[in-house]
């Protein structure tokens, strides 16, 4: 009886040498092709900026507006010195809000008089290009020209 469990031919007849994984090649070192760069490229990177958005209809209000105790959106006449607006409100927090107060505030979307009340700012990336004199009719003669 032979020692193989299968005695089918060809399964190791003969004894291999083990296998050898190549050596990895060495790193080539990175060289630039062209001119080396004189100055560090600048992009045209759009900023960031912080602003107050209304809670109810989005619209982007002035820091003075929103910091007032009476004022309302121009847009959709929310009170903007509101729970719904405050950047300690936090609906999974007891009494909905992150500071603790003695009562529950209600309704949360109605001016208070809280005293922890603080905007809700968002940062947000600037995307307005700015204005280059004409506004609209500039825009309309870019569009013009790319077709010229």
């Amino acid at each position: 009886m032979s020692d193989r469990k299968y005695r089918q031919r060809g399964y190791q007849d003969e004894p291999r040498e083990p296998r050898h994984t190549p050596a990895a090649p060495p790193k080539k070192d990175y060289t630039p092709r062209g001119q080396p760069p004189i100055a560090p490229k600048t992009f045209s990177m759009p900023g960031f900026r912080e602003i107050v958005r209304c809670k109810g209809c989005g619209y982007e209000l002035t820091v003075a507006t929103a910091w007032s105790t009476d004022g309302i959106c121009v847009r959709c006449g929310v009170a903007l010195h509101s729970c719904a607006q405050c950047a300690h409100f936090d609906s999974s927090a007891p009494f909905e809000c992150q500071q603790t107060i003695p009562a529950r505030i209600s309704p949360k979307d109605a001016r208070n008089e809280c005293q922890f009340f603080q905007p809700r700012t968002t940062v947000e990336r600037e995307t307005k290009s700015t204005p280059s004199g004409g506004g609209i009719s500039s825009a309309k003669q870019a569009f013009d020209d790319l077709f010229k």
